[in-house]
């Protein structure tokens, strides 16, 4: 079992800086850990993620340039970095941990989720 816990949600201004943070436990260590949001009617998208191994980063177009995505091995724990924030950027924010797909930008290859952590951006 792998519980994975988000924090570091807000209520911010558009051009201003959040950092969210994903803590694991239990069973760590996954291929890789990705990061969706959902804002209200619409679908989850993918926004980034980052494999443990290589350290390798991928992202959504609508995010590169503004999001940065960081593990720490130690911590177990994996951050999203955003800056410049707009208001199109307000969702709920969920980390999640894939072990075997290797499917990072497709929400059905991973295997655990966490609670979510609500991100609003005002203009």
């Amino acid at each position: 079992q792998v519980q994975l816990v988000e924090s570091g949600g807000g209520l911010v201004q558009a051009g201003d800086s959040l950092r969210l943070s994903c803590a694991a436990s239990g069973r760590t260590f996954s291929y890789g850990m990705g990061w969706f949001r959902q804002a209200p009617g619409k679908e989850r998208e993918f926004v980034a993620a980052i494999t443990w191994s290589s350290g390798s980063t991928y992202y959504a177009d609508s995010v590169k340039g503004r999001f940065t995505t960081s593990r720490d091995y130690a911590k177990t724990t994996v951050y999203l970095q955003m800056n410049s924030l707009k208001t199109e950027d307000s969702a709920v924010y969920y980390c999640a941990a894939q072990y075997g797909s290797r499917w990072l930008r497709r929400a059905s290859s991973y295997d655990y989720w966490g609670q979510g952590t609500q991100v609003t951006v005002s203009s």
